[in-house]
């Protein structure tokens, strides 16, 4: 059995027995926040345990790194509309020790996507197209300045709000400690 047919298998008694119900709330978060985090398994659980955060609270993005690479991507559009939008009021980033995006090279992501059959000339083309392949691909030193550079990205986005509180925090994958970088309440200007 494929795991899809696992998953509409399970789908089809979970809507059967009502279990949904305990999940309703509505789309604006109860606490009024955005967080940005990474997509690591480890805190899929964990994240939401370690912040008190709980269903509806809050409007979770996700990505691999919690990494904003561009002011006008879709990162800083659903941190927007989450503002604007679905009345929330600041934002986190959270960033973790351990991070996969930490130390990553282009040329690992490349070798590996060349052994799954990607072409390597379609890199090529890309680059010759003024995509730089090895930057997209490459992640970054330290978790605590990618979380400082994405937190930096948000505080000055020319359409966020000068009164948006932007946090910045690591957590560790282990034991949900969290390690406060900005305190976006010391930062804001109204």
């Amino acid at each position: 059995m494929s795991l899809l047919s696992t998953i509409l298998d399970h789908n089809e008694q979970f809507v059967a027995a009502k279990e949904y119900e305990k999940f309703q709330t509505t789309k604006f978060p109860n606490k009024k926040v955005v967080i940005l985090t990474c997509m690591d398994t480890r805190l899929l659980e964990l994240l939401p345990a370690a912040l008190n955060v709980k269903n509806g609270d809050a409007k979770i993005i996700k990505n691999a790194g919690a990494v904003i690479s561009h002011p006008f991507g879709s990162i800083m559009r659903s941190i927007l509309v989450g503002i604007y939008e679905l009345q929330a009021d600041e934002v986190m980033v959270v960033g973790h020790h351990g991070c996969g995006m930490t130390g990553l090279e282009a040329s690992s992501v490349l070798k590996k996507a060349e052994a799954k059959g990607v072409d390597m000339k379609t890199i090529d083309t890309l680059e010759f197209s003024g995509v730089d392949v090895k930057s997209f691909l490459t992640g970054f030193d330290k978790v605590e300045d990618n979380v400082l550079h994405s937190c930096k990205m948000i505080k000055h986005h020319p359409l966020l709000p000068k009164n948006v509180p932007v946090h910045g925090l690591v957590i560790c994958p282990n034991t949900g400690k969290l390690d406060l970088l900005i305190d976006g309440y010391e930062t804001t200007t109204t």
